[in-house]
């Protein structure tokens, strides 16, 4: 298992389900998440404008700071190919699957760490966005959250 951030990896599932519904697109496809700074890439046909990027920031701010338990739940490996796609996961990950739940907002199959509440994470920030090719790059980083 790589060793993620627990705080940086939660982000990233708030930032892939934020995307999912604020442009209808799919999970990041691939990440590099690191503790400084993390990126993931989605299939994107445009880059973000910028009042786009200022709404995406918000948005996962917002999911932060309504202090979400996160949590684990197995299930067979039918019932998670059922209800999700399983392509990221590695291969032989077994019969059961770990999905991952943050609050009522997410929930994806994920072998990562991740904090214990979304009020961990701190402040989500964006660092840059690029878009070449189709793939619509987000760069970012977590700041502490000194009002909290």
């Amino acid at each position: 298992m790589k060793s993620y951030d627990p705080q940086m990896h939660t982000a990233e599932h708030i930032l892939n389900q934020t995307m999912v519904r604020m442009f209808g697109c799919e999970r990041s496809f691939s990440s590099h998440i690191e503790k400084k700074k993390s990126k993931c890439d989605y299939h994107f046909n445009r880059p973000l404008a910028p009042a786009e990027e200022l709404e995406l920031v918000k948005q996962v701010n917002e999911v932060i700071i309504r202090n979400l338990e996160v949590e684990e739940q197995f299930l067979t490996l039918a019932e998670a190919s059922a209800k999700f796609n399983l392509s990221r996961l590695p291969e032989g990950s077994g019969d059961e699957i770990r999905i991952v739940t943050v609050g009522d907002y997410d929930a994806c199959p994920c072998i990562g760490p991740h904090v214990k509440n979304s009020s961990e994470i701190g402040v989500f920030q964006l660092v840059s966005t690029s878009c070449e090719n189709g793939i619509l790059r987000v760069r970012f980083k977590l700041a502490e959250n000194i009002c909290g």
